[in-house]
């Protein structure tokens, strides 16, 4: 499976037959110029516009917004409803995505607010062998609340996402992605580009993988 990031919590997991695209963004004057990709599936872990761009992605793609079960392209994926910060409007939600691609396990966390995991949660994401995970702050888990759900998930390879980057600060209230790194003892992990993961080149160890932005002809409209 070939993984990208296009920015925020928006990833491109492409597979053999398959290609999957994590809460795409739009909207302008937030920092990312509007993007503009295609996909098989897309997972919508909340409605807020830099989750649920809908509008960016051409064609169309199976759209996956809530809990459940679903088989598509030989893809399994499961949709676990995650809990509301104390005080939260009732109409704040989240949706965690399980991911089973050529033979791994993917979880992306959406925007996660609240930890450490319930049993019933952690029931399901348990087996991730990957953990996109946001550690921002603010909105989402911050950076010790992020490491507890790591210790809580024990997964291979440890994505961070939701953090400040050159595109965001100043536009949005964001923590750096060092304050993660730092509270789990990775503070030389060095950016990659797209990744290709195989089953047998998972670390033997939880790592800690950060990832550049795909580049701009990957994301955007020319």
């Amino acid at each position: 499976m070939d993984l990208s990031w296009l920015g925020h919590a928006c990833f491109r997991l492409r597979g053999r037959d398959v290609t999957i695209l994590t809460d795409p963004y739009e909207g302008n004057g937030w920092g990312y110029p509007p993007l503009a990709t295609s996909a098989n599936v897309v997972t919508v872990s909340n409605d807020h516009p830099h989750h649920a761009g809908l509008s960016a992605v051409e064609g169309k793609p199976h759209v996956l917004r809530g809990p459940g079960e679903y088989e598509i392209g030989g893809v399994l994926i499961w949709g676990v409803r995650t809990s509301r910060p104390a005080g939260a409007q009732l109409t704040t939600k989240n949706t965690a995505f399980i991911i089973q691609i050529e033979e791994l396990t993917v979880c992306h966390l959406g925007d996660l607010a609240t930890a450490p995991l319930s049993d019933d949660e952690l029931t399901h994401i348990k087996d991730a062998d990957i953990l996109l995970i946001p550690v921002g702050g603010h909105c989402t888990v911050n950076a010790q609340q992020a490491a507890g759900v790591v210790a809580q998930v024990e997964p291979k390879l440890i994505v961070p996402m939701h953090y400040a980057t050159d595109e965001t600060r100043g536009h949005l209230d964001l923590d750096d992605v060092s304050r993660f790194c730092k509270e789990l003892g990775a503070t030389e992990a060095a950016p990659r580009n797209r990744v290709s993961v195989t089953p047998t080149s998972l670390p033997n160890e939880p790592t800690v993988m950060l990832m550049e932005l795909a580049p701009i002809r990957d994301r955007v409209r020319q």
